[in-house]
Formats: C-alpha cells, sequence, structure tokens
C-alpha cells in the first residue's frame, strides 16, 4: 500500500519526509532541514552582543562578557549600549585564547571599550549603524504552556535573552485556530494556544522582531509565584504609541507633597475573604490616622465597582483588571502623598505582588485579614455566601473561585483570635513603628 505523504511548507516550497510519494520528486524534509546554513545566515545579520556578565577581575580591567548572538564586530567599531542609547568605540576584543581583531555569530568574548560608561547585565552592544528598536511596548505571538490560562492584566516575569523584566498582557488582540489560521476573538488563552498579545515591559528593552533576528526577538514568560515557565514568545512589532510618550518632570513631586502633610505616604492594603473584616478594620485605621492629623483615602473594592470599575465583572479576567486598576490609582495617590487604604479580595497573588512592584520597596504593606470560610459564611454580611450557596453567584471566592492566602505579608490579622478595634489599633502601631 502507498504510504500517505506527510508534508510541510516552506515559504513557496512543499517538501515531504517520503521519500515514496510518486508526485514529489524534490528533496525530503528532512534533507531541506539539513540542508539549511543557519550560521551563515546568523552572521549576515546585524551585530548583537546581549550583556551576560560585567567582568571586572581588578581595577584595571572592566570587560563585558558574552556570546555574540548575530553578526560581525571589529575592533575600533562604534557601538551603542541599549536599551540606555550610551554610545562609545571598541577598544579590545578579548577570549580565552588572547586578543583578537574581530569577533563573528557564536563566539564568546570579553569586549572593552574606550570609555568608562555604565553597562548593565541584560544590555544589548550594536553598532551605531545598524541599532535595535528600544521600546517598553510590542506586539508579540504567544505559546501558552500553562494549565492555567493566560489572562489580559497579569503580570509576568519575561526574559529576552540575558535581560529579565517584569511584564503585563495589556491586551489580547486574537487567538489563532492552528487548522485553519483564521483569527478568533478570545479574553483568555488556554493550555498549547497561540495568540497575538500587546505586552507592556515595566522598563525599555532593546529588540528586534523575531522575523528579522531571533536571537533578540524571542523571550520567555515566567509565572512570578511558581517560577514556571508559561509562555514562549516571539515580538511581532514595537507599538508606536510607546515611542510617543515619555515622563513629564513634574515640578512638585512626591517628597515636596509628603513633607506639606508631615507623613509617610504608604499603601495599606487589605486583602482576605469576603466577610473577614476589611473593611471594617481599614475604616478604623483610617478614623484614628485622621484623627491623628494624617491625610488618608480609602478604596474600598465596592465602591470602586461602582464608578472606575463599574464595567468588570466577577471572571477571572476581569477580577485581574480590578485589582490593576486600583493598584494604579493608588499609586497616584502615593505620589501625591497620601496613606491609602485599600481594602479589596484581591484572591490572586500574582496581581496583590503586581501592585507591590509597581511602588518602591517599603511603599507596599499586606495586610492579610484571616478569617476562617466558615466564620466568614456565619458573619454573610452582605448576604453573598447565602446567594453563593443557592447558586445565584457565579465565580465567587471561596466556592467556585480560589484565593491565593498571602505567603508573606507585611501583617496577618486573624480576626476569629481578636475584635477589629484591636487589630485596628495594630496596624497604626506598625505605622508609627516605620
Amino acid at each position: 500500500m502507498t504510504p500517505i505523504p506527510v508534508s510541510a511548507r516552506f515559504g513557496d516550497n512543499v517538501f515531504t519526509v517520503s521519500a515514496k510519494t510518486p508526485w514529489h520528486h524534490g528533496p525530503t524534509l528532512l534533507a531541506h532541514l539539513e540542508s539549511i546554513d543557519i550560521e551563515s545566515d546568523v552572521a549576515a545579520k546585524p551585530f548583537r552582543f546581549p550583556v551576560q556578565w560585567v567582568n571586572r577581575p581588578d581595577a584595571d580591567f572592566r570587560g563585558f562578557s558574552g556570546t555574540v548572538a548575530s553578526g560581525l564586530l571589529r575592533v575600533g567599531a562604534e557601538v551603542v549600549v541599549l536599551p540606555t542609547g550610551t554610545a562609545s568605540r571598541v577598544a579590545r576584543i578579548v577570549t580565552a585564547d588572547g586578543d583578537r581583531d574581530e569577533a563573528a555569530a557564536g563566539d564568546a568574548i570579553t569586549l572593552t571599550l574606550a570609555d568608562d560608561i555604565d553597562v548593565s547585565r541584560g544590555d544589548i552592544i550594536v553598532l551605531r549603524s545598524a541599532p535595535a528598536e528600544v521600546s517598553d511596548q510590542f506586539a508579540a505571538h504567544i505559546l501558552w504552556m500553562c494549565a492555567e490560562p493566560l489572562l489580559a492584566g497579569r503580570s509576568y516575569l519575561m526574559r529576552a535573552g540575558d535581560k529579565w523584566t517584569a511584564v503585563s498582557i495589556t491586551a489580547i488582540k486574537h487567538k489563532l485556530d492552528v487548522h485553519t489560521l483564521d483569527h478568533i476573538a478570545a479574553r483568555e488563552v488556554a493550555l498549547n494556544e497561540i495568540a497575538v498579545c500587546n505586552i507592556a515591559t515595566s522598563t525599555p528593552i532593546a529588540f528586534d522582531t523575531y522575523a528579522e533576528n531571533r536571537a533578540t526577538g524571542a523571550f520567555i514568560l515566567v509565572d512570578r509565584s511558581t517560577n514556571d515557565t508559561v509562555a514562549a514568545g516571539m515580538i511581532e512589532f514595537g507599538l508606536r504609541r510607546a515611542t510617543n510618550l515619555r515622563w513629564e518632570k513634574l515640578a512638585v513631586d512626591r517628597e515636596a507633597r509628603a513633607a506639606l502633610k508631615h507623613q509617610r505616604p504608604c499603601i495599606l492594603w487589605f486583602t482576605g475573604l469576603s466577610g473577614a473584616g476589611k473593611s471594617t478594620i481599614a475604616k478604623l485605621v483610617e478614623q484614628t490616622l485622621h484623627r491623628h492629623g494624617h491625610h488618608t483615602y480609602m478604596l474600598d473594592g465596592d465602591n470602586v465597582r461602582h464608578g472606575l470599575n463599574r464595567d468588570l465583572g466577577f471572571t477571572e479576567a476581569d477580577r485581574v483588571e480590578n485589582i490593576r486598576r486600583i493598584g494604579e490609582v493608588a499609586k497616584l495617590m502615593l505620589d501625591a502623598g497620601l496613606i491609602v487604604l485599600c481594602a479589596a479580595i484581591s484572591p490572586f497573588r500574582a496581581e496583590r505582588q503586581m501592585v507591590r512592584d509597581l511602588v518602591a520597596e517599603g511603599d507596599f504593606i499586606e495586610i492579610f485579614v484571616d478569617a476562617p470560610l466558615e466564620l466568614c459564611m456565619q458573619r454573610d454580611p452582605k448576604g453573598l455566601y447565602a446567594k453563593a450557596r443557592a447558586g445565584l453567584i457565579k465565580n465567587f471566592t471561596g466556592f467556585d473561585s480560589p484565593y491565593d492566602p498571602p505567603q508573606s505579608p507585611e501583617m496577618h490579622l486573624d480576626t476569629a483570635a481578636a475584635g477589629a478595634e484591636e487589630l485596628a489599633d495594630r496596624v497604626v502601631a506598625h505605622l508609627l513603628e516605620r
């Protein structure tokens, strides 16, 4: 019986794995793959040198070590360090066998520059005549490799070359049907699905599109809680709006506003199950701070959903976006010099970490308002648990939606063991200690 051929398309050519197919007389797929000259293809690309580490064995030597990802470099070439854009000239190319006049793709080298400039691990050194793109937003194809779905607004860690940075998926543009390549509208991406997404990084990165240079156009995403690799990605293009924006330096900064209020601003983030006592304790804390002349504002989860977040429901994707918006507002209020109290279930550890990463170290105080589910159900101040048991509320935390308890909060308040007034006093005391 004639074997059924398995074929694949590369550009305008179709290759088959079977050599017995009577209608195909060209090379087999395996033979074609073995004939591709990958090294010459990489060598023809623009010069890219990701810095793996800063090498300073003594006070007289400062080099930048790594492996040339693509292209060719010669001593004396004018180079630029990205993303900072600082320019210099190559003074030496050092290898294990001594100095060389040039280096090509695949060579492990240490560069020394003519100028003493700031270069960090993860930066990319390029030729001044052939720079890479720099942006903090881009579109990318993503292959999702995790059982938990990819959600817009959720924060992940991204490794691009040797640079690590926090990123968030700002939009899922569409998924791809792997059989027809049709575009499918989606709000989340499941295991083994491919999607085109917009991504925002916490700091600008240097990159090429994947079509131009695989070495600097590929990345992986890592879950911030488990450190598992959850996705592989290919950069399609930088988003132009990212290059049109810049931070405006304000005449009055956070320190000046805080000094006027005679206080150190911070975010008090109360998290816990519905009915645990978050809002009750937060309101008592704010009353005490107000009596002592401090400037505060409270962002209650329910109140915010009446206005800013009124368009959001309670799906997992909407909850991620809900916390992202609250976090961004809290950050602005922090910059205004306020003590911000946020009382929201905020069930997912990843989103609480995302808010923490928005601000400086020490500005985010996570307060776990802890109560057993049974006690919360007995209290049931809003009647939500009764509705959830009756099936009237879907995606309710504690029933059919999970809650990730904090692993190392700044404060852990057990509302089954102490009253709200006592616990509020503990929070105020903690602030005074700061």
